[in-house]
C-alpha cells in the first residue's frame, strides 16, 4: 500500500484538510435524538459517514466512545472502518495507545496491521514512555503503509508540565519529540507518515516543527475556542503540512445531512483562507 503521508497529501488536495472528529458522547446522541446504546452509536455513525463521508479527507474516530459499550460498541468500530473506507475517505483511530515492548507490539497489531478487523489508515500513539517506546508501531506503520500520530504538544492544562520540561540537552521535552519524528520522516515525499498532535489552541511554545516532514493533525477548531487563523501562530512556516480536526463544531449541525455538509464546508472554507 502505498504509505500514509503520500496518501493523505493526495486527500488533502482532493478533498482539503480538513478531519471531522467522530466523538458520540452521550449529551451528542441526546441532542441527535438517539439512544446512548449501540443502537444509538450505530445510527450516529451511519449519518456521519454517509453525510460526509465524499466531504472531507479524513475521520478521527474516538475509540473510547465505542469502548464504552464493551463488545457491542468495538462491533460499531469495525463497521465504521469499512463503511468509510467505501467513501473513499481516510481513518485516524483517535486511540492515544503506548506502552513498551510486547504490548506495544500488540496495539500495532491491532491498529496497523494488514488483517485485523481494527486496523486504521493511523492511529495516535503517546510518546510518555519515552519515544523509543514506539519503535513497534512505527515498525508496522511503515512494514503496512499506514502511520502514526504522536502527542507532542496538547491543549489540556496539564500538559505543559511534561511536555514543557526541559531535558538535560537544553530541548524542552516536545522539541525532541518533533526532532525524532522529523528522523523518522527523514526522506520522504511528499511527506512522512509520522505525524504530531499539537493543539490548535497551545499558542506560541517554541517548539520548531518546521523539520518534522509529516503531517500535523490540530485539533481544537471550533467548540474549543481554537480559530483557523491560530493555525498561523501555532504552526507558522509548517501550514502546508496541518490538518485542522473538528467535532462538535461539525456535528451539533446534525443529525441533519445538509446541516453536517454545510458546517463542513463552512469550516474548510476558513481553514483555506489561511492555509491557501
Amino acid at each position: 500500500m502505498e504509505p500514509f503521508g503520500a496518501r493523505l497529501a493526495s486527500a488533502m488536495a482532493n478533498r482539503g484538510p480538513l478531519c471531522v472528529g467522530i466523538d458520540p458522547h452521550p449529551a451528542l446522541l441526546a441532542s441527535w435524538g438517539l439512544p446512548d446504546s449501540p443502537v444509538g452509536l450505530q445510527q450516529f455513525v451511519d449519518i456521519t459517514v454517509a453525510a460526509l463521508g465524499e466531504q472531507v479527507a479524513i475521520f478521527k474516530p474516538q475509540s473510547a466512545f465505542f469502548e464504552r459499550f464493551g463488545s457491542a460498541g468495538i462491533a460499531v468500530l469495525e463497521r465504521l472502518l469499512v463503511q468509510v473506507r467505501e467513501t473513499g475517505a481516510l481513518v485516524l483511530m483517535d486511540a492515544k495507545r503506548g506502552d513498551i515492548g510486547s504490548t506495544m507490539g500488540a496495539y500495532a497489531q491491532a491498529y496497523l496491521s494488514d488483517g485485523s478487523p481494527l486496523a486504521s489508515d493511523a492511529v495516535t500513539i503517546s510518546p510518555y514512555l519515552g519515544f523509543g517506546s514506539l519503535q513497534p508501531a512505527l515498525d508496522m506503520a511503515a512494514q503496512t503503509g499506514r502511520g502514526v500520530f504522536v502527542l507532542a504538544l496538547t491543549s489540556n492544562p496539564e500538559g505543559p508540565q511534561l511536555q514543557h520540561a526541559v531535558q538535560a540537552d537544553g530541548r524542552m521535552v516536545a522539541q525532541a519529540i518533533a526532532d525524532a519524528a522529523g528522523a523518522a520522516n527523514a526522506g520522504a515525499s511528499p511527506m512522512g507518515s509520522v505525524g504530531l498532535v499539537i493543539g490548535a489552541t497551545v499558542g506560541v511554545t517554541g517548539v520548531d516543527v518546521s523539520g518534522v516532514n509529516g503531517p500535523l493533525l490540530a485539533p481544537g477548531l471550533g467548540a474549543q475556542g481554537a480559530t483557523a487563523e491560530d493555525l498561523r501562530t501555532v504552526f507558522g512556516s509548517a501550514l502546508a503540512n496541518v490538518v485542522p480536526t473538528t467535532s462538535r463544531e461539525v456535528l451539533s449541525a446534525g443529525p441533519s445531512a445538509a446541516g453536517l455538509q454545510d458546517a463542513a464546508a463552512r469550516m474548510l472554507e476558513q481553514i483555506r483562507q489561511v492555509l491557501g
